[in-house]
């Protein structure tokens, strides 16, 4: 027992059912206290990552002080630079999918590991936003946000990996220019996608993060294109090739909308909007517009433009109904 991490987790029970606590662990979850058990608790770094996360796990549960010093002194130690990635990965994945995801970052920053780990993530708090459109300013504080309302809407990992990574471009925005955040899209794609290669993200979940960091103002925006634009922003996302996916990017667009102070309760119909214009533009058979081209001796691009057409005027339709 004396080897384990928390206290918490240092009680053994008998075959006569007879509890063994010899750290007091049941002591502490009555107070709702995170506590290591001995200095031994040093010796594996990954540990630093499984306390944080259990702070996602039991929001309600603070962290020993004694046992936050410590992980302080073994992160200026170096102990978090030598962490194998797919170890980081594992942790930050369970992490990620706990009740409350913000209180896992919240304790890697006042441990000083998230600057370690996460340094694209890290450099976010402090930097302003336009108060218009986020009212709490710092794009730190809103990134906690999304990631407590991916949590709430009870999203898949992949949404939640795009959430984290959506504003990372935000960190680098010159501070000339400051609160806007011109060009921050691409940015983001960018510095994930160095994430993604550096802790082994799945393929799936760095795929759907770079097109959310790439398209999701434009999701925002959608309202406010005509059925032409509309086609080219689900043929930018793959909407019909990959539909499943796309109601995926939207779900985590909608986490983005809503993670801002104010706004959780408000609806995202931007979301709706365009789920209708995909399944619009996937109920065109194609197979007629197909052949006729090709009688017409149309090939290759000239069909599929013939086909872009026919799903436009769909999208068109769709919207009319929606605007009316």
């Amino acid at each position: 027992l004396a080897r384990r991490d928390l206290t918490i987790n240092a009680i053994a029970q008998g075959d006569d059912g007879v509890l063994t606590d010899p750290y007091g662990g049941q002591r502490d979850i009555a107070a709702r206290v995170l506590r290591h058990v001995t200095e031994t608790f040093a010796e594996d770094p990954v540990r630093i990552l499984r306390v944080a996360r259990f702070a996602a796990r039991f929001p309600d549960f603070s962290i020993a002080p004694d046992t936050l010093a410590l992980m302080q002194r073994m992160v200026m130690g170096g102990e978090v630079d030598a962490l194998v990635p797919e170890r980081v990965w594992q942790e930050l994945a369970r992490g990620l999918m706990a009740q409350q995801p913000s209180r896992m970052f919240e304790v890697l920053r006042s441990c000083g590991a998230l600057k370690v780990l996460l340094p694209e993530l890290d450099r976010l708090w402090g930097v302003p936003q336009r108060p218009e459109y986020h009212p709490e300013v710092d794009t730190g504080v809103h990134m906690m946000l999304v990631m407590d309302m991916a949590a709430r809407l009870n999203t898949p990992l992949p949404v939640r990996v795009a959430c984290l990574m959506h504003d990372l471009g935000k960190g680098t925005t010159p501070a000339d220019v400051l609160p806007r955040h011109i060009g921050h899209e691409g940015r983001s794609v960018k510095l994930l996608q160095k994430v993604c290669e550096r802790l082994r993200v799945p393929t799936d979940c760095k795929e759907l993060a770079e097109v959310v960091a790439r398209e999701h103002g434009n999701i925002h925006r959608s309202a406010d294109l005509n059925p032409d634009g509309v086609m080219r922003l689900l043929e930018r996302c793959d909407a019909l090739r990959q539909a499943d996916r796309f109601a995926l990017i939207l779900q985590a667009c909608e986490c983005d909308a809503r993670g801002r102070l104010g706004y959780a309760e408000r609806d995202y119909p931007q979301g709706q909007r365009l789920r209708q214009a995909q399944q619009a533009a996937l109920a065109v058979d194609t197979a007629p517009i197909a052949k006729a081209a090709t009688e017409q001796g149309l090939k290759g691009t000239q069909i599929g433009a013939h086909i872009a057409a026919a799903r436009t005027e769909a999208i068109a339709q769709c919207l009319s109904r929606w605007s009316a």
